[in-house]
């Protein structure tokens, strides 16, 4: 099977999580923009679209019903609405092959808390995607006598800083005859990362990696650290200041760090208060631009980016 054949392959199956008229009117996108598709979007009272690199698509047809998303939440979260509501509360559905359902609507609260929705308006199923060979060029440049510089992955949301990082997890952990792998613990909170179902991960993260699925993030880093005797933590998306003591931690017990976070650029990210105490922690930074639909890495090592 070819990188494209595979890629078009994960289109199809999250095409599966749709309603049965959606999906016919799903598959009818050219199989070259089946393998490019990064999400696909149903808006109520509006046709469904597809998210290329460069943009939406509208796929026209019918417009989307309210039914048809408490169908696609049915379908995601097999029929068992109540046992998904862990994840139902934070607006996601993971799914099988590493796919995510996100949804917007009207919520149910508790206290400050969100227990779940009352109806849906709108919903993403994002599509996980294995890009091997992208971080080909970056590997050698985070590497230092066998030893992993900890480094920050910076892009916008959708920036493609997940598939980045699953990548490079994959390549570190991954022997080879020019150097041995590393020990990684990989912090999956969301499931995207390892699509882990029944002990298997379902998306290659490479032969050394042991995963902590559906665990908060700051917590897990602590657990990997504990139990598992790691020489990197990896982690998608730092948010809060609970990640960011969590990860000050683990630097501090010499652990190298792997780890995502959302922002425009470097100056964008050093702005915010959360983030001040980033240089401290990263030996390096990644960072992820949207060059006429195709991504470009540029690493820079040093304290701050």
């Amino acid at each position: 099977m070819t990188a494209a054949d595979s890629m078009v392959e994960k289109f199809d199956g999250a095409v599966l999580l749709l309603p049965y008229k959606l999906r016919e009117r799903a598959r009818t996108l050219t199989r070259s923009d089946r393998a490019r598709a990064e999400e696909i979007r149903l808006r109520v009272g509006r046709p469904m679209s597809v998210l290329l690199p460069e943009g939406e698509l509208t796929l026209g047809g019918e417009a989307v019903t309210a039914r048809d998303l408490e169908l696609l939440v049915e379908i995601a979260t097999g029929a068992s609405v109540h046992s998904s509501g862990q994840w139902l509360k934070y607006g996601f559905i993971p799914c099988r092959g590493g796919c995510r359902v996100g949804i917007c609507g009207s919520t149910y609260l508790s206290g400050n808390e969100v227990t779940g929705f009352g109806s849906y308006s709108s919903a993403s199923v994002r599509i996980a995607r294995e890009h091997k060979g992208i971080a080909d060029g970056l590997l050698p440049e985070l590497m230092c006598d066998g030893r992993l510089s900890s480094t920050l992955i910076i892009a916008p949301p959708g920036g493609g800083k997940t598939t980045l990082l699953r990548e490079l997890v994959r390549l570190i952990a991954s022997p080879s005859k020019s150097r041995p792998g590393l020990r990684v613990g990989l912090c999956d909170e969301r499931g995207e990362l390892a699509a882990m179902r029944g002990g298997v991960a379902g998306l290659d993260v490479g032969e050394l990696t042991d995963v902590l699925d559906g665990c908060p993030k700051a917590q897990g880093a602590l657990m990997l650290l504990r139990t598992m005797n790691p020489q990197v933590i990896a982690m998608d998306e730092i948010t809060s200041p609970e990640d960011m003591e969590a990860i000050s931690f683990v630097r501090n017990c010499g652990v190298a760090l792997l780890a995502t976070a959302h922002a425009g650029g470097p100056e964008d990210l050093l702005s915010r208060p959360l983030y001040r105490d980033i240089p401290d922690v990263f030996d390096g930074y990644i960072t992820v631009e949207n060059k006429n639909g195709k991504r470009a890495f540029s690493y820079k090592a040093g304290g701050r980016p």
